[in-house]
């Protein structure tokens, strides 16, 4: 992979689990940089090829922020146009096939929540804090947050938040939907790994055809997105880890899902 300066990703694949765990890795705050943004899409693109990894973990170091936002003051050499296309980076997460999890603790404002919000699962410490300030710097969110906020959490709750530039407490955010789980700060990576475990137990395939079907319809007419679902579920009719299932249901065994 090409080396990306002054990002603060690091990147592992531990050898006990068929995982990736991608770091935002300067703390206390870890402050998103521009290259950082290159670079997480450019991971994303690897480990979609990668069938050694099964599911992707995103964190921080330190336990003060996930990330308090982004270089603010790089954005003011950066054209317009550059800027325009910071979202199609931040969306990495969302386009990968296979379930990404979110590790959030702390401060998670900014292009911090943004990357969040694109994952498939928010798992926090009830210390958590989510905030989109962009509106106090003279901006708006442009890595994905008014569109994610208001998805997840409907249009009222997203003007609430981000044109008040409003910080809002995990367990309020997970009332809205914006957090899948909310635990102590000691219990955060039990809870993760738990997660981490439901996903692996599940049909790579199945899970691949589940999220297309759940993001690529949301938008769409529903006729549409019974159409796609229906297609998906014929295709996974012929797939041998369809097969497996039925049989570990009959025979009362777990399956053994191989992704074909």
């Amino acid at each position: 992979m090409a080396e990306f300066e002054g990002s603060i990703l690091r990147v592992s694949y531990p050898a006990d689990r068929p995982i990736a765990v991608l770091t935002l890795d300067a703390p206390p705050l870890n402050i998103v940089t521009v290259p950082t943004r290159e670079h997480l899409s450019a991971v994303f693109r690897e480990i979609e090829q990668n069938d050694a990894v099964r599911v992707v973990v995103i964190r921080a170091a330190g336990d003060q922020a996930f990330s308090s936002g982004g270089d603010i003051r790089a954005f003011l050499d950066a054209s317009p146009e550059y800027l325009s296309r910071l979202a199609e980076d931040v969306a990495a997460p969302e386009r990968c096939s296979k379930p990404v999890i979110a590790r959030l603790q702390g401060f998670t404002f900014g292009v911090g929540l943004e990357i969040a919000l694109a994952c498939d699962f928010r798992v926090a410490a009830d210390t958590t804090v989510l905030a989109l300030p962009e509106m106090r710097l003279g901006m708006i969110p442009g890595s994905g947050g008014t569109q994610r906020v208001a998805r997840l959490a409907g249009l009222g709750r997203a003007k609430d938040m981000i044109l008040r530039a409003r910080r809002i407490a995990a367990g309020e955010a997970q009332g809205w939907g914006l957090l899948t789980q909310v635990v102590p700060p000691q219990e955060l990576d039990r809870a993760v790994d738990s997660l981490v475990d439901e996903m692996l137990a599940f049909s790579p395939l199945a899970f691949r055809y589940a999220k297309t079907a759940i993001n690529e319809t949301l938008e769409g007419p529903l006729a549409m997105g019974l159409r796609l679902e229906g297609v998906m579920y014929g295709l996974l009719r012929t797939s041998e880890d369809f097969r497996e299932g039925v049989d570990a249901f009959g025979t009362k065994r777990k399956p053994r899902f191989q992704g074909r």
